[in-house]
């Protein structure tokens, strides 16, 4: 059993876009199984929000195991967010070297 902290929602008015962000702390044997999860759980979101506000839904799963394992994809994901690198420098971001250093244990 993990921790699961639920979604934001990010609505970026210049591009027209809506980025759904769901972070989520498993046991590490169901990381991959659960990046999965979340895609396939606000899917139907996703294309409500398509269809309601005519934005372009896109969903990125967060998922970083109990011990600090993550999924090739995370980098990705992190990447994909609007605005995340806008504000730091990857030598300045904690959060990303410790992203960068544990990627390489990916199950």
């Amino acid at each position: 059993m993990g921790f699961n902290s639920g979604f934001k929602g990010l609505k970026t008015k210049k591009e027209k876009t809506y980025t759904l962000i769901d972070v989520a702390i498993p046991a590490d044997r169901n990381v991959v199984q659960k990046e999965a999860e979340k895609k396939i759980k606000y899917k139907s979101l996703c294309i409500e929000i398509q269809r309601m506000w005519n934005l372009k839904c896109t969903i990125i799963p967060v998922i970083i195991g109990a011990t600090g394992i993550v999924a090739r994809s995370l980098r990705k994901n992190l990447e994909s967010i609007p605005g995340m690198f806008d504000r730091f420098t990857t030598k300045d971001s904690y959060t990303w070297n410790i992203t960068h250093n544990t990627e390489s244990t990916a199950v």
